[in-house]
């Protein structure tokens, strides 16, 4: 890409009104459509949970709309195949009874592709999107097709207590850059979802950002400066959550079996750059970190029995140690 001029104060009024088209559809979840926006700025792929009707599948395709992106949708399920979603060879017939393999392209791709029901798909097709998320690339037989730019996986997922679903495996996880909790709505939210659902009135999505220019304020985000005092915050953040470390709070040494692996500081950096970005700021601080936090790592930590038995999450982990890094600061 050729050099961009950075230019935060336009980027900002753009997505001010990125957020004001979404919430002409999307009731409430402010802080689920923020995640989500640093998420996509950021470059990376988000994992958003929450129980069947809270909208999931609405934003995703809201924000594709917003943003002017090829969307795909694959309804995961339990005989979805790895081919159903990458493609595959087929026989093609051409002029004079000539024959040949032609290459089908397969869901993925697509500028935004919504996973739903992640979780719901055996490991053998969940992990058919490693490549995509990581390389950008599919490969099929001994050819190597690559993907749209820009390309997010947004996926959707049901909380695992929930019948005939599969926790994705470690690697998985890590591939999502970030964890969004979708939350039940209020009774006020309630009751304007009712109202918009069930009358005639449709809003329609209008485009509020082009892929050229999504792409520019990506590369901007990456100018957003980050002091050495602000590196260190964020790598003793990173290692407070391991439970061999001595400066690690009680909860972490009690409770944690795994703490974060390298990609969990690397998404804090990220998402606080691009956090800065939408603030109008061309440099990280302290809050753009810890702002970052618990969507970052709360799906890098990994509980030992106990802490699953007494039925400890890992977002009051990850406070815990925000709290002890803001006392010692």
């Amino acid at each position: 890409m050729s050099e961009i001029t950075v230019k935060p104060q336009e980027w900002v009024e753009k997505i001010s009104k990125l957020r004001e088209q979404i919430g002409e559809v999307i009731v409430g979840q402010q802080e689920v459509v923020e995640q989500m926006l640093w998420c996509i700025f950021a470059g990376g792929h988000a994992l958003l949970e929450g129980i069947p009707g809270l909208g999931k599948t609405m934003l995703v395709r809201t924000v594709s709309e917003a943003l002017d992106l090829s969307f795909s949708r694959i309804q995961f399920t339990p005989d979805l195949m790895p081919s159903d979603i990458t493609g595959t060879n087929i026989l093609s017939f051409g002029q004079q009874g000539s024959t040949g393999m032609s290459f089908q392209k397969g869901p993925l791709f697509a500028s935004i592709v919504l996973a739903d029901e992640i979780n719901r798909a055996t490991p053998k097709t969940q992990s058919a999107l490693l490549e995509a998320m990581q390389e950008k690339t599919v490969t099929v037989g001994s050819e190597t097709h690559r993907l749209p730019k820009p390309f997010f996986v947004l996926a959707t997922q049901n909380p695992l207590e929930n019948e005939g679903t599969y926790p994705l495996p470690e690697a998985q996880l890590d591939r999502f850059l970030l964890k969004i909790e979708v939350s039940y709505p209020s009774a006020d939210e309630l009751k304007e979802i009712v109202k918009r659902t069930t009358s005639s009135h449709e809003t329609e999505v209008q485009k509020q950002m082009s892929a050229e220019e999504l792409l520019e304020i990506q590369h901007g985000a990456k100018e957003v400066l980050v002091a050495e005092e602000i590196l260190d915050y964020a790598v003793r953040l990173l290692m407070m959550t391991h439970p061999e470390e001595t400066s690690a709070p009680e909860e972490v040494r009690k409770y944690v079996r795994f703490g974060s692996g390298p990609r969990g500081v690397q998404s804090i950096i990220s998402v606080g750059k691009v956090r800065a970005l939408l603030s109008g700021r061309m440099h990280l601080s302290t809050g753009d970190i810890r702002a970052a936090a618990l969507p970052a790592l709360r799906h890098r930590l990994f509980l030992n029995f106990e802490g699953q038995a007494m039925g400890v999450t890992t977002d009051s982990v990850i406070q815990a140690v925000l709290d002890k890094l803001e006392g010692s600061a």
